[in-house]
C-alpha cells in the first residue's frame, strides 16, 4: 500500500548544523522525493541557513523559517506545528539533524500514522536500541523515563524521544499555545497531553545512534528539567488545569 509522503513534513530544528545538514537534505528527498521538509533556523552562525536556501532551488519541497538566535526546541517546534496546519499537511514529524534519527525508519513511523494519532520512535520498546553512548548517559536517560511511567501512569517506553509522527488531529487537539515546556521536556508534556485526551499512541522501535558530526546540544540540566517537567503536569491534570 502506497503511503501519503506527499502529505507529509518533516520539522527539523537547526543550530550550527553545517556538518549535517545538506547530507541530510539530500538523504532525505533521495529515500521520499515527494515527501516535505521544513528547516526551523536558529540563527546559526555557522552558515546552516546559507545551505539550506542553497538548496531551495534543486528541491521544490523545501522550506525554511529563519528565527533571531537560539529560541529553544519547544518554540521551533511550535512554530513548524503552526505552519504544517497553515499548510495543511497531514502527517507531521519531528526529527534532529544530527543522525541520531536514521532517515530509512521515517518510512516505519508513517506506516503506522493512519492508525494512530502519534507514533514515537522508541529506542527502549522491545529492548534498549542506543549506540555509541557512554553508560552513564543511557541509564540516566533510561532511569528518566521510567520515573516518567510511574509518576504519570503513561504508557510509553521512550518518554523523552525527538523522532515522532504525529497526526494532523493530534496537533489540532491540542492548544499550542498553552504549551508551557521550552526543552527536552517538551516531548515528555506533548506525548501526556495526547495521552490524556485519549487518542492513540504507538511506538515503533527504532535504533537510535550517538550523532557523527557538530556538538550535542544535550546540556546537564535536560534531565532535571524532564523530573520536573512530569510533577508539573501530574500536577495539573489533578487541579484539572492541563
Amino acid at each position: 500500500m502506497a503511503l501519503p509522503f506527499e502529505q507529509s513534513l518533516i520539522i527539523i530544528p537547526t543550530y550550527n548544523e553545517i556538518d549535517n545538514i545538506e547530507n541530510m537534505i539530500r538523504t532525505l528527498f533521495g529515500l521520499y522525493p515527494t515527501i516535505s521538509l521544513l528547516i526551523i533556523e536558529d540563527g546559526s552562525p555557522d552558515g546552516t541557513a546559507n545551505v539550506v536556501k542553497s538548496l531551495m532551488s534543486e528541491f521544490k519541497n523545501l522550506s525554511i523559517i529563519e528565527r533571531k538566535g537560539k529560541l529553544g526546541l519547544g518554540t521551533a517546534y511550535i512554530t513548524g506545528f503552526k505552519w504544517a496546519l497553515q499548510k495543511n499537511y497531514q502527517y507531521i514529524f519531528e526529527m534532529d539533524c544530527d543522525f541520531s534519527h536514521d532517515p530509512k525508519q521515517v518510512v516505519d513511523l508513517l506506516a503506522q500514522a493512519k492508525d494512530n494519532d502519534l507514533v514515537i520512535g522508541s529506542r527502549y520498546i522491545g529492548g534498549i536500541r542506543i549506540i555509541n553512548w557512554p553508560i552513564q548517559r543511557l541509564l540516566l536517560s533510561y532511569g528518566a523515563s521510567l520515573y516518567t511511567r510511574f509518576i504519570t501512569g503513561i504508557p510509553v517506553f521512550d518518554t523523552t524521544g525527538g523522532f515522532k509522527c504525529f497526526k494532523r488531529s493530534a496537533l489540532m487537539a491540542l492548544d499550542l499555545d498553552k504549551i508551557i515546556s521550552n526543552g527536552y521536556s517538551f516531548q515528555l508534556e506533548l506525548n501526556y497531553k495526547i495521552w490524556v485526551k485519549g487518542l492513540k499512541i504507538k511506538e515503533v522501535p527504532i535504533i537510535f545512534y550517538e550523532r557523527r558530526d557538530g556538538q550535542s546540544k544535550m546540556g546537564g540540566g535536560i534531565i532535571l528539567e524532564a523530573l520536573f517537567a512530569v510533577f508539573r503536569l501530574r500536577f495539573k491534570k489533578m487541579l484539572g488545569t492541563l
